[in-house]
């Protein structure tokens, strides 16, 4: 199933379908040398203008798909002349050797389209079957899988529909719609509790999140109130003391484990009681999923 599209992208003032269509300019300028016309791909050329070809996409590995809106944007851009027929959805998962979409149209376009159509769809695939994979170690727990903001420049809001799409939770979006104080915003304020007072000034009703090393810091950060607090690098044992302590003196506070988490890691914490376990894997150490298009 497809994951709901992430909200209007403040930071770029524009929906989410504009920024795919910007990703999407911007790949194909890349190729064609700086403005998107089918005469920037001189070896497409070769091929008589008004020769028409099908072409299949086919997987050669298990993956979850993702990347359909790129795909259809894609060859949009190139005129619109191609007639895609998807054979999955976003979420889906798929077995190798499996077509996932078939193409028939201009054969220049085809070959023009072809990279920057593949290049999305492997790279968000990838992100939504590493989330995937991560998910289920946390199935059946109380424990929400999030992403970060470690993600490829230019893409933020793709890969985080990815995320979604392979059945993983948005952290925040940009550093705009919500507090994360870590250790150099604690240093500057003077305290955990001075940066949490000032972030309730700045933007009240905004989500405060703090990061703490210790128990201790858990403390002041409970009595300061802050929303959510992540434990950075703490042990299992780390961990289920500061749920105990969170249950005990305050319940509505959200606990989030971070911090070199690994897959082998993840039904550990979710023992633990924790509300959320965040990783940056899902989008900054992505593995692009093998892919072929070939004409029919």
């Amino acid at each position: 199933m497809a994951a709901t599209l992430p909200y209007c992208a403040k930071v770029f003032n524009m929906t989410f379908a504009q920024d795919i269509a910007r990703q999407v300019q911007a790949a194909l300028a890349e190729d064609l040398g700086g403005e998107v016309v089918a005469s920037g791909d001189i070896t497409a050329l070769l091929v008589p203008a008004d020769e028409q070809k099908s072409a299949r996409v086919i997987t050669r590995e298990d993956m979850v798909f993702c990347g359909k809106a790129w795909v259809l944007e894609t060859f949009k851009a190139l005129g619109g002349a191609v007639t895609i027929t998807f054979e999955v959805e976003d979420g889906q998962q798929v077995s190798a050797g499996s077509t996932l979409f078939t193409l028939q149209g201009p054969a220049r376009a085809l070959l023009t389209g072809e990279r920057t159509a593949l290049n999305f769809v492997q790279l968000l695939s990838a992100t939504a079957t590493t989330t995937h994979f991560y998910a289920q170690k946390l199935a059946g727990s109380h424990t929400q899988l999030l992403d970060t903001r470690k993600t490829i420049p230019g893409l933020r809001l793709a890969q985080k529909y990815a995320v979604k799409c392979g059945g993983g939770q948005n952290h925040r979006i940009g550093l705009f719609d919500a507090f994360l104080i870590k250790e150099n915003h604690i240093l500057a304020a003077g305290s955990i509790a001075n940066a949490i007072a000032q972030a309730h000034q700045i933007a009240p009703g905004k989500p405060v999140e703090v990061e703490v090393e210790s128990l201790t810091e858990l403390d002041e950060a409970l009595a300061a109130g802050a929303d959510i607090v992540m434990l950075d690098n703490f042990s299992f044992e780390q961990m289920a003391a500061a749920v105990a302590k969170r249950n005990s003196e305050r319940p509505a506070t959200k606990l989030e484990v971070s911090g070199n988490v690994t897959d082998e890691a993840l039904s550990q914490i979710a023992a633990t009681g924790v509300d959320f376990v965040s990783s940056g894997a899902l989008t900054k150490h992505v593995q692009a999923i093998d892919l072929s298009m070939r004409f029919i």
